[in-house]
């Protein structure tokens, strides 16, 4: 049943192409109703409905969207973070029970956010080791070619080096970076006096001038009053619309978002954000 869950194919938008005509096309797939997810869900589980199994997956692909979005600092593609949330969904979805009293969107984001975080854990470590296409084929064949932990002996650098048609310096390169681990550029909370500083302790601290870190306080406290003043001369609309693009701390909306709340277009919410935008403009250079 899980195989087949996870390898049928149900027509899903698809994350290969433009992402922005994939996040705006499963936004606009309705959100299910609580009794909806419940029947589906026990058709599912009872009869092995697949159909039913789809609809569940697709009414819940804006919110993989959401999830993935809050690891965009990985480095990694939201469009790879995407297809791997959409797998776990599908997992969650496998062994949802509408029994326990719980929603579906509760239950799946742990599905979701397991299947990112194994997608971060493989890549996150090669992107850092390996930078350039020949990086990471020495790095995957030095993985398979070393026999055993610890350090190669000069034979095994040799016997590499020659199977591999690279120089010896550059496969004890390679050895070091993946036998060595990453080292926080900045202390842990919890650090003791007693521990070894941290690299960021060693580096000189350009703003240590009373002065200028007076002039700029007082500068950021003038430029806060002004965004204050200017957000407030806004209708209830657009003031909201402004917030929740682009000073909420995280998880900012996007156009689509406010569209389908505000019950118009996502281009109408781009106009009414470009016309507020010049309103705030004007009143803070005033």
């Amino acid at each position: 049943m899980s195989q087949v869950l996870a390898t049928r194919n149900y027509g899903l938008p698809s994350v290969v192409g433009s992402l922005d005509s994939y996040i705006s096309a499963v936004h606009r797939i309705p959100v299910l109703s609580l009794d909806e997810e419940q029947s589906l869900a026990r058709r599912f589980r009872d009869d092995a409905d697949l159909d039913a199994a789809k609809q569940l997956v697709m009414s819940h692909l804006r919110f993989v969207v959401h999830v993935a979005r809050g690891y965009n600092g990985y480095g990694l593609q939201l469009s790879d973070l995407i297809q791997e949330g959409n797998i776990g969904l599908m997992k969650a979805v496998k062994r949802f029970d509408p029994d326990q009293g719980v929603r579906l969107v509760s239950f799946a984001v742990h599905w979701i956010r397991a299947e990112m975080h194994e997608f971060i854990l493989r890549n996150w470590r090669i992107v850092k080791v390996a930078t350039t296409k020949a990086q990471r084929k020495l790095f995957f064949n030095l993985r398979k070619s070393k026999k055993r932990l610890g350090w190669m002996n000069a034979e095994e650098v040799r016997v590499v080096a020659q199977d591999l048609g690279v120089p010896e310096a550059t496969v004890r390169e390679m050895e070091s970076r993946l036998s060595g681990r990453d080292v926080g550029f900045e202390a842990p909370a919890d650090a003791d006096d007693d521990d070894k500083p941290a690299p960021a302790a060693f580096l000189v601290d350009e703003g240590a001038d009373p002065y200028d870190n007076l002039a700029e306080e007082d500068a950021s406290k003038n430029q806060m009053g002004a965004l204050s003043s200017a957000l407030g001369n806004l209708d209830a609309r657009s003031r909201d619309i402004i917030q929740r693009r682009w000073l909420a701390e995280d998880n900012k909306a996007t156009l689509q978002d406010l569209a389908d709340e505000y019950g118009v277009s996502a281009e109408r919410i781009r106009q009414i954000e470009a016309n507020a935008m010049k309103k705030m403009r004007v009143a803070i250079a005033a």
